[in-house]
């Protein structure tokens, strides 16, 4: 005998409280199983794969390719074949044990993730009585829930009624009433402009087919042609695009609206002769040879500058508890820098960076950007940043006053290096120069402290060799 399992968005850690469906890796009617991925998702933080703990053939999917969905919400059901009766199961529906192995599901649906087991405590239900007419074998239940799935359905009392040819008892695991609309249905209704709630449904139940809505698109356009009104969709205004604040965009927005609300932010600035700094880097990409792995990069550098300038003013190195009027000056340097990818920005962090050194920064700064351009990021990846290093200068631009990156205390902008007249050893010369600017919490200390802080990294640029003696 069969049963049907509902999937719920799990929750996917980091406070998030919901993702957007970007791609359904499955269809109605495919057998899947335990822990496949289903569907691909957005968070605010990262794309993530969604496993289904379940195994058996999907009878329903809830939700288009972009619609957002809350954490806790139906994803998909499943209907798992014939399964064992759950030990410790009495009469009455209650529950004295048993495990998830038991009933054919596993444990975890992201591993690492904040998810548990499946809920234990299930309601029994009466077997349906199908008739001979519309039953159908166990191994045609994926045939049966294709059929099915050209079907719609007002709200019913639980999601086995997405497959209703297939032969169904024992344990379901609704949560309350669901409206079970076939995108299919929902997309050519939508195109034609056709309301549901007007159309009488054929199919068994009054569950509206494909061909229900085929048929009214007919009679509409028979209806056109002898002179009456055509239904038409309501047209959106073409001279307004509104795009809605989710996603990373969504989340970015709130992160920089909350920064400004809360941080009492400064800036300052200086420009600084960033030609020695060249030809260290050179220097020592040339020393290394081509069997010294991936070459120094400039961000590597500057980052392993700023770990130094941290450990001397660690007042930047924090943040502020306000509720407890506190500022919490923290041990290690999680360094967090600005990636641009398609999917908008996002701030990867390097964990423990005071520990590494510039080859070491520079390896796990290229790993962490080859994930965020591949929408690979965990929201481990991008959470826990104690300080920021902003390289706008790849944008070809020369300055900025960044916001800080809440809850932190303070970020770094890098200008472009370009070639400037520079007065240099009292003559006159072309020079690369650079210009730094630093945004701070002005509550975590004063301008004394932020200057001094932008003018040791300042130095370190135009004198490498100063960075040689906090080594």
């Amino acid at each position: 005998m069969a049963q049907v399992l509902e999937f719920k968005l799990p929750d996917l850690g980091e406070g998030l409280t919901e993702a957007e469906i970007v791609r359904w890796l499955v269809e109605v009617g495919d057998v899947v199983a335990v822990d496949q991925p289903v569907v691909e998702v957005e968070t605010a933080k990262a794309m993530v794969e969604v496993p289904c703990p379940y195994g058996g053939v999907v009878t329903a999917r809830y939700g288009e390719e972009g619609t957002e969905l809350p954490v806790g919400a139906p994803l998909l059901t499943v209907a798992v074949g014939s399964v064992e009766p759950v030990a410790g199961r009495d009469d009455s529906g209650g529950s004295t044990g048993g495990g998830a192995a038991e009933s054919g599901t596993s444990g975890n649906v992201l591993v690492g993730y904040g998810t548990g087991a499946p809920v234990a405590r299930r309601r029994r239900v009466r077997p349906t009585p199908v008739s001979a007419e519309s039953s159908v074998p166990a191994t045609g239940i994926k045939a049966s829930a294709r059929a099915d799935a050209e079907t719609f359905m007002a709200a019913g009392p639980t999601p086995a009624a997405a497959v209703a040819s297939a032969p169904t008892s024992g344990v379901v695991e609704p949560q309350g009433p669901v409206a079970v609309i076939s995108p299919l249905v929902r997309k050519l209704a939508r195109q034609h402009g056709l309301d549901l709630r007007q159309i009488v449904g054929t199919g068994r139940d009054g569950l509206i087919l494909r061909t229900d809505v085929e048929s009214a698109v007919r009679a509409a356009d028979e209806e056109s042609a002898a002179g009456a009104e055509p239904v038409t969709a309501p047209k959106a205004e073409p001279s307004v695009e509104r795009i809605p604040l989710r996603g990373v965009r969504g989340a970015v927005a709130d992160k920089l609206s909350r920064s400004r609300r809360e941080i009492p932010d400064a800036t300052c600035w200086v420009d600084a002769d960033a030609t020695e700094l060249m030809a260290a880097r050179a220097a020592m990409n040339a020393a290394g040879g081509s069997a010294a792995g991936p070459k120094v990069s400039v961000l590597a550098l500057l980052a392993r500058i700023c770990t130094a300038a941290l450990a001397r003013f660690p007042e930047l190195n924090s943040t502020v508890d306000a509720d407890a009027r506190e500022i919490v000056r923290l041990a290690g340097v999680h360094l967090g820098f600005a990636a641009q990818t398609e999917r908008g920005l996002v701030v990867p962090v390097v964990r423990d960076a005071h520990t590494r050194n510039a080859e070491s920064i520079g390896a796990e700064i290229a790993r962490l950007t080859g994930a965020a351009r591949d929408g690979k990021l965990t929201p481990a990846q991008l959470t826990g940043g104690t300080f920021t290093l902003n390289n706008y200068g790849v944008f070809g631009v020369d300055g900025s006053t960044p916001i800080v990156n809440h809850p932190e205390a303070a970020m770094l902008g890098v200008g472009r290096i370009m070639p400037k007249p520079w007065v240099h050893e009292g003559e006159l010369a072309v020079r690369q120069v650079v210009q730094l600017s630093l945004t701070f919490d002005h509550r975590v200390c004063d301008g004394g402290t932020a200057g001094g802080f932008l003018r040791y990294v300042a130095d370190c640029v135009e004198q490498p060799a100063v960075l040689l003696r906090t080594l």
